[in-house]
């Protein structure tokens, strides 16, 4: 019984079809052949390898956003809540572009004490990028947990304005929750019916800060205070009575900033190689 062959191509054929018995010429073209396609395929492989370790564009912004237009004036816009000092100002964040400026500077402070290789700036975009759709997410109104996104800018200089690009030099959050049943602070082990649930009418709220962060050049300058400042009027005005903030061990400048505005140590979590303090404000 003879047994099927499957057919085949190039030097396979060759082997599998008799081309044992063909001219050598002719054998050694067909190996010529596909040893050139070999080598096509190689460098396309290799080609490919390089687009793939090309690092991308730093912080290639969606193209919705229009960062030509430049910041509104004081005049202009209105704003809930609103602190002056100095040559800035802290306020709300109001526009798509301010949250995508807000991203960035945040993607840059996550990273700023990493080493700089060539894959770091497709990380800040990523970064960046995601951080940009939550934020959007989270200062939504269809959230039941509200956000405040606080940023601040440069104060406008007589017939000049900037663009939100270069206007922004500090951000935060600050967000509403409810505690669950039985805590009094965000966290906390407490035991719960399995038949009770987590959440209870009229249960206390809270509000949380995170995502501080000032840009290297305009630090030192009472930015990160007065954004704490505002956020502490922004809570109050809520009829919040406490505010929590995590802060990391290490972070000995940002404890002492808290610490300066009444924050008190309220839970420690230990998350190797740092701890975590969480920090209370009763207001």
């Amino acid at each position: 019984m003879s047994t099927a062959v499957p057919r085949s191509s190039g030097i396979w054929s060759v082997l599998f079809h008799g081309g044992e018995n063909r001219p050598r010429s002719w054998r050694l073209s067909v190996i010529m052949q596909n040893t050139s396609a070999l080598n096509q395929k190689k460098q396309i492989y290799s080609e490919g390898l390089q687009v793939l370790s090309t690092p991308e564009p730093e912080f290639s912004c969606p193209s919705d956003l229009h960062f030509e237009k430049l910041q509104q004036s004081d005049q202009e816009r209105v704003c809930r809540h609103k602190r002056v000092f100095g040559n800035f100002i802290a306020r709300e964040a109001s526009s798509d572009e301010e949250y995508w400026t807000a991203a960035c500077l945040r993607a840059e402070s996550h990273w700023e004490d990493q080493s700089n290789n060539r894959y770091m700036e497709s990380f800040k975009r990523k970064f960046a990028e995601q951080e940009f759709n939550a934020l959007k997410r989270r200062c939504g109104d269809q959230l039941a947990d509200k956000c405040t996104c606080i940023v601040v800018v440069k104060k406008e200089e007589k017939s000049v304005k900037c663009t939100v690009l270069k206007n922004m030099v500090g951000t935060l959050d600050l967000s509403i929750h409810q505690m669950l049943h039985g805590e009094t602070y965000p966290g906390e082990q407490v035991k719960v019916s399995l038949f009770f649930e987590n959440y209870r009418m009229g249960a206390d709220r809270y509000a949380y800060i995170s995502n501080l962060c000032v840009t290297k050049y305009a630090r030192r300058q009472g930015i990160a205070a007065n954004m704490l400042h505002l956020a502490i009027e922004v809570a109050q005005s809520n009829g919040l009575k406490q505010i929590f903030v995590h802060v990391h061990g290490d972070n000995k400048p940002a404890q002492h900033l808290y610490q300066q505005k009444g924050f008190q140590m309220v839970d420690t979590t230990t998350q190797l190689p740092v701890c975590n303090y969480l920090l209370r404000l009763k207001c």
